[in-house]
């Protein structure tokens, strides 16, 4: 579904508090990509991870980014766990990835 079909009329719906986003913030010439997912926000990174393919997302990953969203936010760290197979690495590395960050 896409935020039209969900009803998504203002910045403050949860569905788009959600997403991650970035923003470019910062006076002229001096500009930063700041990206946001709920209450986090996180200073792009700008290191480059390499050229790999993305994940798909599901409502298990977008339930973990923004857990680790958070918990990066506090300068905490976070650890998914569950059943072998599940995803878990490739949720932190594709997240890792969005945020240009190592």
């Amino acid at each position: 579904q896409n935020m039209a079909e969900k009803g998504v009329c203002s910045e403050t719906d949860f569905e788009w508090l959600s997403q991650l986003r970035m923003y470019l913030e910062g006076e002229p010439g001096a500009e930063t990509v700041m990206e946001r997912m709920m209450n986090a926000e996180i200073e792009y990174g700008y290191e480059y991870l390499g050229n790999s393919s993305r994940l798909v997302i599901t409502p298990l990953t977008d339930r973990c980014y923004r857990t680790l969203m958070g918990a990066i936010h506090l300068t905490m760290g976070g650890a998914p766990e569950g059943p072998a197979g599940t995803g878990k690495t490739e949720t932190t590395k594709d997240l890792a990835k969005a945020l240009a960050r190592q």
